[in-house]
């Protein structure tokens, strides 16, 4: 999907770029775009525009506007204390065109980031109202529960009915634009997924991915003269049943791999442009795992590095970043989805099987699901194992319990969508997608161009 973006940008450009001079790096780019070019610098540099269009919208906040919002959540805050934010690179903004704009959800990435007593505070009154309090006590008496019940494997099944609604406003879209196609994420088959029935979609009339895809979908396509409403509304609701998995290994059991068979080679392979093999990469690998030659212990190392060192942070669309376990490796902070590619892209270099796992947290206490990523690893003779990065760097600080759990084990508060990234759709998408690596959210495009998620909104929801 991507595979030209191993491709340099030209020095002056990502001169411009580094300076914050984004009008200036654009002019340069549509400046060479004019000129015959080779393919992959062609392509490169068209994604480059979009990029740098995307990271304005999440770079959105102006800087008067962010002190005003600094000032309104923490009540008496001093300027100097601000600049010392700033200077200490606590909170999160770039330079465009000689100015300041602060990320989107800076103050959020302020209070994961600062351990100065004012943001301790300040989260801690977040964390402990009902709405966050709540879902996680209902976690955790879940997985305590799976953990003391004796059983191992697949169990404690769950019944889930949710629902996803996207809307397009036509004022949205070109004049021109005759045709308006959508892809909404759907229910898997597989692993600790099945049951999956379609409650009920609209319009009527839709394509839906076979149980197995590796990013399922459910497909419309409306004509849009045939549509008298400003809005036009999509959805689907559905219903599937999820187990939780526990179980118990013996390092002591596991089996080496048959790595000539297309299953390993699959599995322990590079997937550019996000998951590499560089020098980088491999050397921090093996710093890591050390000379640890048990798969399963490899990957417990892993898991206990990245769950020790990495910070939960708020991150742009995954579209504007040109490798992401890299990202996170040399600043080590991401979110969920970043962690998981990490780990992913580790274990493969040490030779585990390992794969993405997708959809979004259906925790029965929340008013409505959220998207989540996580990450699968491959363990001989026991299958495929979880590792939710996020989840076990969280609970090593509140109990480890619960983080010793999230290496191999998953709980039932899932809907699964994805187990691969950057999968083609069915049917394929046409132009370039908002989200590059994942689906959670839906895509949506014309017969001239992708809308990017400033161009429709999007409700999950349970029935």
């Amino acid at each position: 999907m991507l595979d030209f973006l191993y491709v340099r940008l030209p020095e002056d450009i990502d001169k411009l770029e580094k300076l914050g001079l984004f009008t200036a790096a654009e002019a340069k780019i549509k400046w060479l775009l004019a000129k015959e070019l080779p393919r992959d610098l062609k392509n490169r540099l068209e994604f480059e525009l979009e990029r740098l269009r995307r990271i304005r919208k999440d770079y959105s906040i102006s800087e008067e506007k962010a002190i005003k919002k600094l000032k309104e959540e923490f009540p008496g805050i001093s300027d100097e204390k601000i600049q010392n934010w700033i200077d200490s690179g606590l909170l999160d903004f770039i330079y465009i065109d000689g100015k300041r704009f602060f990320f989107n959800r800076f103050i959020s990435n302020l209070l994961f980031l600062c351990d100065e007593d004012v943001c301790l505070k300040k989260k801690m009154r977040n964390e402990e109202k009902e709405e966050y309090r709540k879902p996680r006590e209902a976690l955790k008496n879940h997985v305590l529960e799976i953990i003391t019940s004796g059983n191992e494997g697949y169990f404690s099944e769950r019944l889930v009915r949710a629902g996803i609604k996207l809307t397009v406003n036509k004022e949205q879209l070109d004049s021109s634009d005759n045709v308006l196609r959508v892809w909404l994420p759907f229910p898997r088959v597989g692993d600790q997924q099945y049951e999956v029935k379609l409650i009920r979609a609209q319009p009527s009339n839709y394509i839906l991915a076979p149980d197995s895809a590796p990013q399922r979908t459910i497909y419309f396509e409306v004509r849009l003269n045939e549509v008298k409403d400003e809005k036009i509304t999509f959805l689907v609701e559905f219903e599937y049943k999820i187990k939780a998995f526990y179980r118990k290994i013996n390092p002591g059991e596991v089996k080496s791999y048959n790595e000539e068979s297309d299953f390993y080679q699959k599995y322990t392979s590079e997937q550019l442009p996000h998951i590499v093999f560089n020098r980088f990469m491999k050397r921090l690998t093996y710093e890591i795992i050390g000379d640890e030659e048990n798969p399963y212990l490899k990957a417990r190392k892993i898991y206990d590095w990245l769950t020790k060192n990495l910070t939960y942070t708020y991150v742009n669309e995954y579209s504007t970043y040109e490798s992401i376990p890299e990202f996170v490796a040399r600043n080590l902070r991401g979110d969920c989805g970043f962690q998981a590619l990490l780990f992913i892209n580790l274990a493969r270099i040490a030779g585990i099987p390992a794969r993405w796992q997708s959809g979004w947290y259906a925790n029965p206490a929340m008013k409505s699901p959220s998207p989540h990523d996580w990450a699968q690893f491959y363990i001989e003779p026991y299958g495929w194992l979880y590792a939710d990065l996020s989840f076990g760097r969280r609970w090593r600080q509140l109990d480890k319990r619960l983080w010793e759990f999230y290496f191999g084990n998953i709980d039932n508060f899932r809907t699964v969508f994805n187990i691969d990234i950057m999968s083609d759709f069915h049917p394929k998408k046409k132009y370039l997608r908002s989200d590059t690596v994942d689906n959670q959210r839906g895509e949506v495009e014309t017969d001239s161009r992708n809308i990017y998620y400033d161009g429709f909104s999007y409700e999950l929801y349970y029935l």
